[in-house]
């Protein structure tokens, strides 16, 4: 039978002490220390369940623990004992509850003389009780009682840990709705029942604290959050209110479950989980800074001040069902001012709510009443909904249908606060337990539904309580036998008995910490040894501790994967995914983890992914990215010898490909094909375990429907008879020569590594392993990738079709090109001083640590070059979230690093320069003016109060810059002050045009307007309207000022009359960068959908002449000359076009000359995700910024 307690577990400060910065040894007081398990009962090895969780002690003292110089002061209330539940999330989602009790208790004497800590000292430790059962009630109060137990001065009977003991060894849950358990601690009766499992979720809570915290309204925004999977921060000085808050939420929004990262109580080092992407509700001690943290979006809730903020609208609910459920919940909590205008008298039609008696305390009637007025919301705002389920293997409901019947209904159109709900992953699951349940009998939303519609009264779906439950008593037997009489009393909570292997492993931790004590008293500080010791922490933690952190890590990592995962999925059509930030992101993590808990985590994520219900649709373009991500996880485990991620990653593939119907005829192909698993089989040094991965693969292909049972026996029977002693060496080369066989029958032939060994045979593994120690891996060479960047061009029909091409061909002539190939893999036939010079033409930058963020090319313009004589012209300079700014000379070869200026203290986002000086802007909300000789840094100008998204150098030591806080400032570099505000929008400035000769400054951001001032008369010339969301690009030239919109369009504008002269409405997704060509009067555009359009006049009105298909990612940089025209993208692709001169007389229309742009050269593109770009048209130069940190200049005239 199943047991109520688990665990009763105690964590606080060990053998071993480490303060939370990972320094060890005792620092002194006014220090955070790690705190450990130090005792738990029962111990892990007699254990029924899994053993708790190793991240355990930093949970129950999130805050880490304290030593203190006194113990409890009962004039002191901060010294007091604290008593409050958490619940942890495991991997499968199941929740353990676990009842805290944190107090002051005397260091150890063993530990206190071992670290030289002052005597008589004090320091914080938990006492814990774990549990399945969501019990709150009973888990505080039997630990309480433990706890009062422990400490009273009457003593106890019995040892306290006997008593511990018989407690969790011997107490039953109870089954749900018929018994009631007794039981006793000491003199002290407790008892533990279950409701009926047909009625509400048992939720052993009181609702109070959740209606007393906040008023009605900020209560349904908070519900509303958490129903729309919100990222959602609950904020508190209290642990016990976070936690109850955050389960009472979990439970009003029943029938539905919350599907996503769920952390009540954040331990204070994991405040960097808040910046997580995906959904989350978590609780954070109100004492922790946030101000580092982006918040984004996040639902921050103040339980202590009613106060809900965030940065992202919460689409309301809509009517009638907000008033409904605003005007019951306000019945239930103010009867009587609801009711005040009512008379006493009961007449046959008064609502049952109203006549509620409001003296009553809150107690258990209103959590039930509470919790029903929020089911009645549901099926109220559902209505109907059986109707539109569709149990079909695409779709599981109808949303169109079921929003288009709601509107008939009400009036009013599609609600977005509903039209999110149906979208959201916590309803799916709803939809996906009520297709697959056999028996929805005890459905309450459906029966409450079904009432509503009888007119019965809403309270009657609940089951009625059995009059009598059957009482279970569980008696001590030791108790009330005579003996001595004697009584337990302790001045301290008391260890367990530890095993000579406990007590000598600690004996040895504290005599090696007394030692290096006074090793070091024998040296200075500063001493090597001293120096080693604080840097080999991770060679001293014990097996438990090493789990706690991987745990830590693991749910780290976790947490980012869910939501980069669910991101990557949601990319439009028109989206590039190997561009995007999701996919470099779940790359990166999967490739820079040595334990390979980024490929594990991946492989996970889609797992738990499609046993949610998803049907593995993808497009193409997704498709590849999700084949290459594991490909990547499946190389990284091959190569640390973890077979069991190389088969769970297989085995999710497998799933795939019998899921999606869309990409079946060509899974096999396309994915398994270019695993590097081919190449790495032939490796014969560990024979066996080589075995085993064969093994794992011809099951995945034995899945797939190729069976091999009659090889399998044919290569046992031929190496029994033949009496081989290591049959397993002539097993490998019989199934690896039977695995290479079928492949090329089923797949045909292709320009892998793998081709390079013999179809019927395997060669000698010694000297193939010499031939091969040379080569570089498939995945590491551009041509070994030639089938596999086939894949990355937009004509992928013609490159499939190749394949099926390979594949339809007969089986010797496969045989053939493989024997043919077996020397060495097919590489093309390129002139050695041609493949040099493709090497030398692109150079990569090193010296960044973070994402590049902006990026700047010194002008001739900016620096006056009149004759070509400046050096700093064709300068590069950078700046990145590692809060600096760098400065490049190409010339340079291999010393291209000139400067590198520190003084911002967050990301870099806006550069600029003159002739002496070099501005940034940063997210530190500050001003940077340096000197580009000397480095030094001159003015900093402070006055914005948002990051700084645009600066620009004006003449006479001037500086424009544009803010998030939606002003333009003018700045005095020789005064260092804010001349003027000389412009502001309404929300945050992101693009930003200025006209030194003219004075007219244009500025645009996401309020979707375009503003145009004229500084030196000082006022406002023009509003510019039209544009239905963010503008990201400006570009202005002489009378005209073109736009690029995040609504897919672009529009042309005059300055003079403040009118729109054009709309450019041709691309598929937002216009990231607009360009002015003014030898020709033509606008390009580029944008996320990938395309590069030329704009040019034709026929009386603005056409566009030329579409440019050379990338593929979203267009980050257009720069235009006279004759060139350099253009970047987001996959780290470069272009750059030529339009050759016009002989002198010639005639050609405005048209002809947009449309006359040729490309003139491309380098070859490898992945990177690209942040910005920068171009030196004089030199024909261009530098893209990857969010590794580093910078790819690419210079075309090196290939000429």
């Amino acid at each position: 039978m199943a047991r109520v307690f688990e665990y009763f577990v105690i964590c606080g400060i060990g053998p071993e002490i480490r303060s939370l910065d990972g320094i060890k040894g005792f620092q002194g007081t006014g220090v955070m220390y790690t705190p450990f398990f130090l005792d738990q009962f029962p111990p892990t090895n007699k254990a029924l369940y899994p053993p708790p969780p190793p991240q355990l002690p930093t949970c129950v003292l999130p805050a880490g623990v304290e030593f203190y110089s006194s113990g409890l002061d009962l004039n002191d209330v901060s010294t007091y004992p604290r008593s409050y539940p958490i619940v942890l999330t495991e991997g499968d989602g199941s929740k353990i509850y676990v009842s805290c009790i944190a107090f002051r208790d005397p260091v150890s004497e063993d530990i206190a003389d071992a670290y030289r800590i002052p005597p008589n000292s004090f320091a914080d430790k938990c006492i814990c009780l774990v549990s399945r059962s969501p019990s709150f009630f009973v888990l505080r109060d039997a630990l309480e009682e433990l706890f009062t137990l422990c400490f009273s001065p009457t003593g106890s009977s019995k040892p306290l840990w006997e008593i511990i003991a018989h407690m969790v060894m011997n107490v039953p849950l109870p089954t749900p709705g018929r018994d009631r358990v007794l039981f006793a601690i000491e003199n002290c009766l407790l008892s533990v029942d279950v409701p009926p499992k047909e009625g509400l979720p048992h939720a052993d809570i009181s609702f109070q604290p959740i209606v007393q915290c906040l008023d009605v309204d900020n209560l349904i925004k908070l519900f509303t959050a958490v129903l729309l999977e919100r990222r959602v921060l609950l904020r508190s000085n209290k642990y016990s209110l976070l936690t109850l808050v955050s389960e009472a939420i979990c439970h009003l929004i029943y029938p539905f479950r919350w599907q996503h990262v769920y952390i009540p109580l954040l331990f204070f080092s994991g405040v960097d989980y808040i910046d997580a992407p995906t959904p989350y509700m978590m609780g954070l001690h109100s004492g922790v800074d946030t101000s580092g943290l982006a918040m984004d979006g996040v639902v921050v809730v103040d339980l202590e001040h009613n106060h809900i903020i965030t940065s992202e609208e919460i689409p309301p609910i809509p009517e009638p069902e907000f008033g409904f459920l605003r005007g019951e919940i306000m019945k239930l909590l103010y009867p009587k001012v609801v009711a005040i205008d009512q008379m006493k008298v009961s007449f046959g039609g008064t609502s049952e709510l109203s006549l509620r008696g409001s003296s009553k305390s809150w107690g258990e009637e209103h959590d039930i009443q509470l919790r029903l007025i929020f089911l009645r919301f549901f099926a109220s705002i559902l209505s109907g909904y059986r109707n539109f389920i569709e149990n079909s293997a695409t779709h599981g409901f109808n949303s169109q249908a079921f929003l288009k019947k709601r509107s008939r209904s009400t009036n009013q159109p599609p609600e977005p606060m509903i039209t999110q709900f149906l979208d959201s992953q916590g309803f799916m699951d709803y939809l996906e337990r009520c297709i697959s349940s056999d028996d929805n009998a005890n459905n309450l939303l459906d029966k409450l539904q079904d009432a509503i519609g009888r007119g019965q009264n809403p309270a009657g779906i609940l089951p009625s309580p059995l009059a009598e439950p059957e009482f279970i008593t569980i008696s001590d037997p030791s108790v009330g036998i005579t003996g001595t009489g004697a009584k337990y009393c302790n001045d301290r909570f008391p260890s367990n008995i530890r095993t000579e292997e406990q007590e000598e492993k600690r004996r040895a931790i504290l005599a090696a910490a007394s030692g290096a004590l006074d090793h070091s008293g024998k040296h200075t500080p500063s001493s090597p040894s001293m120096l080693a010791s604080k840097d080999s922490k991770a060679e001293s933690l014990s097996p438990r501790e090493r789990a706690a952190e991987r745990e830590r890590m693991v749910l780290d990592i976790k947490v980012k994967l869910q939501g980069l995962w669910l991101r990557l999925l949601k990319l439009g059509a028109t989206d590039d995914p190997l561009a995007s930030f999701e996919y470099g992101t779940i790359l990166a993590l999967i490739e820079s983890d040595a334990e390979g808990i980024g490929g594990s985590g991946f492989v996970e994520c889609i797992r738990e992914h499609i046993h949610s219900g998803w049907s593995c649709r993808l497009t193409d373009e997704q498709f590849i990215a999700v084949k290459e991500l594991l490909k990547t996880a499946i190389n990284r485990a091959t190569s640390r010898n973890d077979m069991s991620t190389v088969r769970d990653a297989l085995e999710v593939s497998a799933e795939m490909y019998k899921k999606d119907s869309c990409n079946s005829s060509d899974y096999v192909q396309r994915h398994l094909l270019a695993l590097s698993i081919w190449d790495e089989l032939r490796l014969a040094n560990y024979v066996t375990l080589v075995v085993a991965q064969l093994i794992v693969v011809e099951s995945h292909m034995a899945g797939l429907g190729l069976p091999d049972t009659e090889a399998w026996c044919m290569i046992e029977t031929i190496a029994e008879k033949n009496n081989i002693g290591y049959k397993q060496f002539i097993k490998l080369r019989g199934l690896l020569s039977l695995i290479q066989q079928r492949r090329l029958n089923y797949w045909g032939t292709s320009f892998g590594k793998s081709q390079s060994f013999s179809s019927y045979g395997l060669p000698s593994p010694r000297s193939q392993d010499a031939a091969d120690e040379s080569q570089q891996p498939a995945e590491a060479s551009g041509v070994g990738r030639s089938w596999v960047q086939s894949m990355f061009s937009r004509e992928r029909t013609d490159s499939f079709s190749r394949v099926r091409k390979w594949t339809s061909d007969s089986g010797s002539l496969a045989a053939n090109e493989n024997v043919k190939n077996t020397a060495s893999p097919r590489k093309p036939e390129l002139p050695s001083s041609v493949q040099k010079k493709v090497q030398s033409s692109v150079r990569v930058l090193r010296g960044h640590t973070g994402a590049i963020t902006a990026l700047h090319c010194v002008t001739r313009r900016e620096v006056w070059d009149l004759v070509g004589d400046r050096e700093d012209a064709g300068l590069f300079i950078s700046g990145s979230t590692d809060c600096m700014v760098k400065i490049w000379d190409p010339s340079l070869r291999g010393s291209e690093l000139r400067a590198t200026l520190k003084g911002h203290t967050r990301p870099v986002r806006a550069i600029n320069s003159d002739r002496s000086k070099v501005v940034s802007g940063s997210d530190d909300q500050s001003v940077i003016v340096w000197d580009k000789q000397t480095s030094q840094l001159l003015e900093e100008l402070k006055g914005h109060d948002a990051q700084v998204s645009r600066v620009r150098m004006l003449s006479g030591e001037r500086v424009l810059t544009a803010s998030h806080d939606g002003s333009v400032k003018m700045w005095d570099v020789r005064t260092d002050t804010c001349v003027a505000t000389v412009g502001r929008c309404s929300s945050a400035v992101l693009c930003m045009e200025y006209d030194d000769s003219t004075g007219i400054l244009a500025a645009a951001g996401r309020d979707a307007v375009a503003y145009i001032w004229d500084i030196r008369a000082g006022r406002q010339m023009h509003k510019l309207l039209g544009h239905t969301n963010w503008i990201r690009s400006i570009r202005m030239v002489g009378d005209t000022v073109v736009t690029g919109s995040d609504d897919w369009t672009a529009r042309i504008w005059s300055v003079s009359r403040g009118t729109c002269d054009a709309v450019l409405a041709c691309h598929a997704g937002p216009i990231l960068c607009v360009e002015y060509s003014a030898s020709d009067k033509g606008i390009i555009t580029g944008s996320a959908d990938g395309l590069v359009r030329f704009w040019g006049n034709e026929e009386g009105g603005i056409r566009c002449l030329k579409n440019v298909t050379v990338h593929s990612a979203s267009i980050l940089s257009i720069n235009a000359g006279d004759h060139w025209l350099a253009i970047g993208a987001a996959d780290n692709s470069m272009s750059l076009f030529h339009r050759p001169q016009e002989r002198l007389g010639s005639f050609s229309s405005t048209g002809s000359k947009v449309a006359g742009w040729q490309l003139y050269r491309t380098p070859q593109k490898t992945l990177a995700v690209v942040r910005c770009v920068a171009s030196d048209l004089d030199r024909k130069r261009i530098c893209s910024g990857s969010r590794s940190g580093l910078l790819r200049l690419w210079e075309a005239t090196i290939n000429i």
